[in-house]
């Protein structure tokens, strides 16, 4: 068993999925080639433990190609992207990483 996230063409997720084991195949494809051509949107695996992609996809979180990961939405304007691709905001004093 495996997630997956399908992207809209901002690459922004728009739902989450378990779908089969990343490592077998569907008539010969990749399971993200063929979730992808299934729903005719973008499809990547996501990962609960953060081994791939940084961090689990979720809905409204967007999927950045450079980095090869998802980031989760921003909580504000003054806050900065961290090297584990979350946010790390400063309010009222206290740092806060969501």
């Amino acid at each position: 068993m495996a997630h997956y996230a399908f992207l809209n063409n901002n690459n922004v997720v728009t739902e989450v999925i378990t779908g089969i084991h990343e490592t077998e195949t569907i008539e010969g494809l990749d399971t993200e080639t063929w979730y992808g051509n299934f729903r005719n949107q973008v499809c990547k695996r996501t990962s609960y433990n953060g081994n791939i992609r940084k961090n689990y996809a979720g809905i409204g979180y967007t999927y950045d190609a450079v980095r090869d990961a998802f980031i989760p939405p921003k909580c504000h304007d003054e806050a900065t992207l961290n090297d584990k691709c979350l946010w790390d905001c400063e309010n009222a004093g206290h740092d806060l990483i969501l």
